[in-house]
């Protein structure tokens, strides 16, 4: 991928897995917050947390998170029907990929789960 911007530090992650907790509204807001916390990140937006898709697609039964830092944002996304969830993080600030990973895998109890660094 062509870097368009050389002077702008850009970093992204996506972490993806199986949760085992009952997903609730309040884990993910105090999931999102926490995450901001342990990343160093400052809260300017957020979190919110709906259960929007669902009404247009039900196969996206879950609920949709999204929170915007000074630094960028991260989002989580959740389907009950199989207990899979997706987080996506990007950052301008660069932070340590296992402090996400950890932080998802005991808030989720994901038994399983993997990630990527872009």
């Amino acid at each position: 991928m062509k870097n368009f911007a050389p002077d702008i530090f850009r970093q992204r992650m996506i972490i993806e897995g199986i949760y085992t907790v009952k997903m609730t509204p309040k884990i993910l807001k105090n999931c999102m917050h926490e995450l901001s916390v342990k990343l160093g990140m400052k809260i300017i937006y957020g979190p919110i947390v709906k259960n929007i898709a669902e009404k247009v697609n039900p196969l996206h039964g879950g609920y949709e998170s999204i929170l915007i830092w000074a630094e960028s944002g991260a989002s989580i996304y959740t389907w009950k029907r199989n207990n899979f969830f997706t987080v996506d993080i990007y950052t301008c600030r660069k932070f340590d990929p296992k402090v996400a990973v950890e932080h998802i895998k005991e808030k989720f109890g994901a038994k399983e789960l993997d990630f990527k660094e872009f």
